[in-house]
């Protein structure tokens, strides 16, 4: 497993340091290559213990072993991708970077047996609803449609009234997909709450693995999104991580099932 896999994948034994190392590190992933567990410690503001001790829970060897296998994926990434544009201003470099980084390590993310559990629960589900709200809602359509090309009973709901309405009816027959950037929209955790309370199976495309849509539902289909943003004064934030695993996971239907 890489680094981000080891993440998703040990996450739940976590300490709550452990978490906020692990959040410091993803936000200044281009710098862990030449920093020392001094330097992260001070950094981070953590003790250097606490750094092996996380380590270790990831089931690395100790900090030199991850830093060791952390500078051999990234030389694996994309090498040379990128010489074209090493004369374009710096500025929109760093904006290219930035949708690199999101492509990059939500594909290093990717876990193939949680990829397996969705497309066997779309495979067998009689009735498919997705839910989504904001931008999230181009990602919801595709799907649907793309669903519906494959014969696929797929429905599609935006509106609060509507999705908080349908979570209530819902029964073991159903599979229920929420596309949601942060995991905290109000109506989606309501109905993920209702879905979990009927044994309603469930699937999360989402970058969050902190929110509550992410502790509620079955399967979680995690992506990275970069903490930089170009409209930091509003809500628009890109898709593009939600958007590589929609398209991942309906290719991927097509292949195994089609």
């Amino acid at each position: 497993m890489n680094f981000q896999q080891r993440i998703q994948h040990y996450y739940n034994e976590l300490s709550s340091s452990d978490k906020h190392l692990l959040n410091y590190i993803e936000s200044h992933y281009s710098t862990m290559g030449d920093i020392s567990i001094t330097q992260l410690s001070e950094e981070a503001n953590v003790s250097t213990s606490t750094i092996v001790r996380c380590m270790k829970k990831l089931h690395y060897r100790g900090f030199t072993d991850f830093k060791f296998q952390f500078i051999s994926e990234k030389s694996q990434q994309f090498p040379g991708a990128l010489e074209k544009i090493k004369n374009i201003d710096s500025q929109i470099q760093s904006a290219i970077f930035k949708n690199q980084e999101e492509v990059i390590n939500t594909l290093n993310y990717l876990d193939s047996s949680l990829i397996e559990d969705a497309l066997v629960a779309v495979k067998y589900s009689k009735k498919i609803t997705i839910f989504a709200r904001g931008f999230s809602e181009h990602i919801s359509n595709e799907m649907t449609v793309k669903l519906q090309l494959l014969d696929k009973h797929c429905e599609e709901h935006t509106d609060p009234n509507i999705i908080r309405i349908k979570s209530r009816k819902f029964t073991r027959d159903d599979l229920v997909i929420f596309v949601s950037l942060n995991g905290e929209t109000e109506e989606l955790v309501e109905a993920a709450q209702f879905c979990k309370q009927n044994n309603v199976k469930t699937i999360l495309l989402t970058t969050n693995k902190e929110s509550s849509l992410f502790r509620l539902c079955d399967i979680n289909l995690l992506g990275y999104k970069s903490k930089q943003s170009f409209f930091p004064d509003y809500e628009v934030r890109s898709r593009l991580p939600l958007q590589v695993l929609a398209r991942i996971f309906l290719d991927a239907y097509v292949i195994r099932f089609k």
